[in-house]
């Protein structure tokens, strides 16, 4: 079922590595000109081409594209007394570990009278996609719309795809943890469109733009971001969840196979992908796989994402050998299940999110580990990190200078201004000194 990586004995150079990664074929510039199309049917057309859009790829025309206020006052009221419980505890715990990701504000001080002042602003709106296609994910409203929060910014509106069976509207799980959170605007749009409509505006809808657009969603969500981010801010192009789990002999082969199962569950494009240095661990886990593949709800799914290039067991000569495989490859999530998983961990530089020992499996991360669970994916945690409260930070210095502090530095400023043959630099300087007055 799925595909063995043997590279004991071998030695690859960090670009070798990069190329022997297992990757999906999955290419978010072939959806660019679909979604370019979208985007300006949705700029020249507004609410009407949201409408066809619906009908079009959802199978329905809502009957509003904003959502009362009154319909998400319902979806609260009727949330399942466990789902809720689950929602409020995840809410709490991602904001708690979220608070820490706001840097104080901080002064320096170069001399007398002159003070750089570095403080962290958030941007006023912004603009969180929440997926509605193979599974419903009220924990994805929670996890981009706390760190916004936290940020302290001002304005936010959340789009989701409508949906058949709710008459065109969002689907009322997603719309209870909206509303537990005290999201007001909210509409009922998906796909490239809906990332046009938040960058862009509507003003038929009273929709305007936003500074930032953050969450998951299908390759024409991750076109549309990329198409949309000369103009707006963006966390990350998303495509496919993947895991990546290294592992010893002293792990416990069920648990890493019920990991690599778990995140097959979510697409047929997922990744899962063990890294061990052990070969009796990684028979076992391919002998479970194929049973726990077999009995879970998503049998056909977890099946085609195990069997595809994506996924692999992937054999090394030592955990070394494995960290090296890891930052190569760049996981959006890494599990490290190892009799030692600090020693492991201090190797580690590239993952967007890190789950250490056999109690800490990715699922505790997708709903309430309190860490964020909107991550890089595609090897994109190689050079960015995941969603979280900086992300709707604009960090800014704030410059005081009194007239002495200024006169310390005029001729070394006129120096430099002069060797850039930019004269009138020094110039606006030196007509502060002109009169004694001043």
């Amino acid at each position: 079922m799925i595909q063995t990586i043997d590279l004991r004995g071998h030695k690859p150079s960090p670009s070798e590595l990069i190329n022997l990664v297992p990757r999906s074929l999955t290419d978010v510039s072939a959806a660019q000109v679909a979604a370019q199309q979208l985007i300006d049917d949705v700029i020249d057309r507004g609410e009407q081409a949201i409408l066809d859009q619906a009908l079009r790829f959802d199978g329905v025309t809502p009957r509003s594209i904003r959502v009362s206020q009154s319909d998400i006052d319902e979806a609260v009221a009727s949330l399942d007394p466990h789902v809720r419980v689950a929602l409020e505890a995840a809410i709490e715990r991602v904001r708690m570990a979220t608070r820490a990701q706001v840097p104080p504000a901080t002064t320096t001080t170069l001399g007398e009278g002159a003070v750089v002042e570095q403080r962290w602003h958030p941007v006023e709106r912004v603009g969180l996609y929440v997926p509605g296609g193979k599974a419903v994910y009220p924990s994805s409203v929670v996890m981009n719309v706390v760190p916004a929060q936290i940020a302290g910014v001002r304005s936010i509106a959340l789009v989701s795809p409508a949906q058949r069976e709710f008459g065109g509207s969002v689907h009322p799980t997603i719309l209870g943890a909206a509303g537990l959170l005290g999201i007001t605007e909210v509409y009922a749009m998906g796909g490239a469109g809906a990332i046009g409509a938040l960058a862009y505006g509507v003003p038929a809808l009273d929709l305007h733009p936003v500074q930032v657009i953050t969450g998951p969603g299908n390759v024409y969500v991750a076109a549309a971001k990329r198409i949309v981010g000369a103009r707006t801010g963006i966390d990350s192009e998303a495509g496919p969840t993947e895991i990546l789990i290294i592992a010893d002999a002293d792990a416990d082969a069920s648990f890493v196979t019920a990991d690599l199962v778990s995140q097959a569950e979510h697409d047929e494009l997922a990744a899962a992908v063990l890294v061990t240095d052990s070969p009796e661990l990684a028979d076992r886990v391919r002998s479970l796989l194929d049973e726990m593949a077999r009995s879970t709800r998503h049998a056909e799914r977890v099946a085609i994402a195990l069997d595809g290039i994506q996924s692999a067991i992937v054999l090394v000569d030592d955990l070394s050998a494995a960290a090296e495989f890891s930052n190569a490859y760049g996981p959006e999530h890494l599990e490290i299940q190892t009799i030692d998983p600090d020693a492991v961990v201090s190797s580690i530089h590239n993952a967007g999110a890190i789950f250490l020992g056999a109690y800490s499996p990715v699922s505790l991360g997708d709903y309430l580990a309190g860490s964020n669970h909107v991550l890089p994916t595609g090897g994109q945690s190689r050079f960015s990190s995941g969603l979280g409260a900086y992300t709707f930070l604009r960090p800014q210095q704030i410059i005081r200078y009194d007239r002495a502090a200024l006169g310390e530095v005029k001729d070394r400023l006129h120096a430099l201004a002069e060797s850039e043959n930019l004269p009138a630099h020094a110039e606006a300087v030196a007509v502060r000194f002109d009169s004694p007055d001043r």
